[in-house]
């Protein structure tokens, strides 16, 4: 008996193994999402093309993905947000972060991962990487104000003078 990959602290035959290899379909998107990340650190990839949707299979590398899964050490998947994709929703989206090793450098895979259900099967649509807002560390100085640097004179005429 091993614990999951998935990081649920459960046992991958009461876990994700139950989807991998049982046969049973996962009844939410959050449980698809773990179960693929399970199936990488597998390398099965049949599981993973089986759980794309339809409409998105053409745009997966079967052999790319076999090449990533097997060169990979797989250290962990931290779920950060799930919105909908409960067992009556239809539609949701998982995101999540992937820590593996990779030719020796230290990775992190961020994304945020849209699922659908289709007569009553979640699948794997699409995921991007979410953006991050920027934010200032202090308050944005405006032309006419007074210089941060502390001269007294307005910033258009002391640091903000273009080159």
């Amino acid at each position: 008996m091993s614990a999951c990959p998935c990081g649920s602290k459960q046992n991958y035959d009461a876990c994700c193994g139950l989807y991998i290899e049982g046969g049973e379909k996962p009844e939410t998107a959050e449980q698809l999402m773990r179960s693929r990340y399970t199936a990488y650190t597998r390398e099965n990839i049949d599981y993973i093309a089986a759980t794309h949707y339809p409409s998105s299979k053409d745009d997966f590398d079967i052999p790319q993905a076999l090449e990533w899964a097997k060169n990979s050490d797989w250290q962990g998947l931290e779920i950060v947000e799930t919105v909908d994709g409960g067992k009556s929703d239809q539609t949701g989206v998982v995101e999540f972060k992937v820590d593996f090793t990779l030719n020796g450098e230290s990775n992190k895979l961020h994304e945020r991962s849209d699922f659908k259900k289709k007569n009553g099967i979640w699948y794997y649509v699409d995921g991007k990487q979410p953006t991050q807002q920027y934010r200032r560390e202090a308050p944005k100085v405006g032309r006419n104000d007074p210089c941060s640097c502390g001269s007294g004179k307005k910033f258009k005429k002391c640091c903000g003078v273009a080159a």
